[in-house]
């Protein structure tokens, strides 16, 4: 595996050694020694989610708060997504930057997202399964969001966005400034 550290400190993009042949291939998804070798840090995922969804589906952007904020290690399974983090550590260099990479069950890439950040992703694609790990359990009442198209934020969704499928819950979230607060 192959770890790329992003211009938001902590976050990588990792690319796994896929081998392939007449058969098909095989890679190694996870391997806990590896993967926190190549991060520089320990992280225990407890919780794997996953989603299936169209072409336009947005999800998020999301995070937890205080002891039940989330580091998050995504893949997409089948499809392909714009995937999204922002940097909302106020005290990071990069507090309100955002990095936006495509992942696919073609190019295999994973995204580590370290706690600190919310998250989101677009299906571009006509169908997407997205998976993901969690270090910390879900915890409802500490749910954080900001919505997607946040001017401060600018983000690119390289998308219609007329066409975007957002839930109800997704579209009223507030914005970067009013949005609760990691810590």
């Amino acid at each position: 595996m192959t770890f790329i550290e992003t211009k938001l400190k902590g976050s990588f993009i990792i690319e796994p050694k896929v081998i392939s042949d007449e058969r098909g291939y095989f890679m190694e998804s996870f391997n806990e020694q590896t993967f926190e070798k190549g991060i520089g840090q320990r992280v225990h995922f407890v919780q794997d989610n996953q989603s299936y969804s169209s072409i336009g589906v947005l999800r998020g952007l999301h995070y937890q708060t205080g002891d039940h904020a989330q580091a998050k290690l995504v893949r997409v399974l089948s499809g392909e997504v714009l995937d999204v983090a922002v940097d909302i550590r106020p005290e990071s260099e990069t507090y309100g930057q955002h990095i936006a990479i495509v992942l696919s069950g073609e190019n295999q890439k994973q995204f580590f997202i370290p706690r600190g950040f919310a998250h989101g992703f677009l299906v571009l694609s006509e169908k997407a399964t997205f998976f993901y790990k969690c270090d910390k359990f879900y915890n409802k009442e500490s749910e954080g969001g900001i919505k997607y198209d946040d001017l401060e934020l600018n983000i690119d969704w390289q998308f219609d966005i007329d066409k975007l499928i957002i839930s109800e819950k997704d579209q009223s979230l507030p914005n970067f400034k009013s949005a609760k607060k990691a810590w």
